[in-house]
């Protein structure tokens, strides 16, 4: 059966806790100068829906890294922007690529293309999940406060896609996610009552950041919903982090954006420039993770 990542569900605990330490071995090896090469000859198929910096750098250089090559698709390069069933390309791309990351819009198509590809496909980002940035968030964690398991997470904002992938990782490493969010924003129902023994949700950021280890946000507005800012402006306007905000955590909380980030909006200047924030880490290690995961999906045992 062809092993998919379409959520840290698709991972149990034990795997998704050793990618955190192959990534970090892989770190090494990578700053080393170590030619490490397990995916020669093999190919990534990256196909975007979506605008992306992070995310095609990252896993371009991670098989370039390892060997092998990553060939980019965006709509405008292939019959997806001409309407071919997704099923008919999953099918066909599969019998040409060894591997298959997709970055879109609708998660249920992601399902669907999963459900005809004879390869692993990866999610690099649907409206619903964003698993791979969780595995560099949570390396991230490790390399500078160790295991994160028994901590305190507060994700202040929309109850988006990084929301939901969150409220995933809570259960999946164990810590307990506070998620600070305003009515009407809230995650998806279905998945919070799936979560509901590791999530709590508050309607302000002063009692959501109380005793936590780490806090992380989103913008307030995400791809495609530029037409939401003002008003989503006016709705999260007290869900901003900031100086005060981090004064509130516990003295040694780290600071996460998975980015990019709309500074004075979500969070200061000074948070995410200043001692507490690990965001450049954290970016980094998308490529460090990802690689993790791509020796996972795509090296036989």
């Amino acid at each position: 059966m062809t092993q998919h990542f379409l959520t840290l569900m698709d991972l149990d605990k034990a795997t998704l806790k050793q990618l955190i330490t192959r990534a970090i071995e892989l770190k090494e090896i990578q700053k080393s100068g170590e030619i490490f090469e397990p995916l020669k000859n093999k190919v990534l198929g990256m196909i975007f829906d979506k605008a992306s910096t992070r995310t095609r750098v990252s896993f371009e250089t991670g098989m370039a890294h390892f060997g092998g090559h990553a060939i980019f698709l965006s709509p405008r390069d292939t019959q997806f922007g001409r309407g071919e069933p997704v099923e008919d390309s999953a099918r066909v791309l599969s019998r040409m690529v060894d591997c298959i990351m997709v970055r879109t819009f609708d998660h249920e198509m992601l399902e669907t293309f999963a459900e005809h590809s004879n390869v692993p496909v990866i999610n690099a980002l649907t409206d619903m999940y964003h698993p791979c940035q969780l595995l560099a968030d949570m390396q991230t964690y490790f390399e500078h406060r160790g295991d994160i398991t028994g901590k305190t997470v507060t994700y202040i904002g929309d109850g988006n896609n990084m929301c939901h992938s969150y409220m995933n990782a809570a259960r999946q490493y164990g810590f307990t996610l506070n998620v600070a969010v305003p009515e009407g924003y809230d995650p998806d129902a279905s998945l919070l009552e799936e979560t509901k023994d590791y999530v709590n949700i508050f309607r302000n950021t002063k009692d959501a950041v109380a005793g936590a280890d780490m806090i992380t946000t989103d913008v307030w507005a995400s791809m495609g919903q530029e037409e939401e800012q003002a008003i989503r402006e006016k709705a999260f306007a007290d869900f901003q982090v900031n100086d005060e905000v981090m004064a509130l955590a516990n003295r040694d909380a780290i600071f996460m954006h998975c980015l990019p980030a709309h500074r004075e909006e979500e969070v200061s200047t000074s948070v995410i420039d200043g001692p507490q924030s690990v965001v450049w880490d954290q970016a980094e290690n998308r490529l460090h993770a990802q690689k993790a995961l791509l020796e996972l999906l795509m090296i036989k045992k």
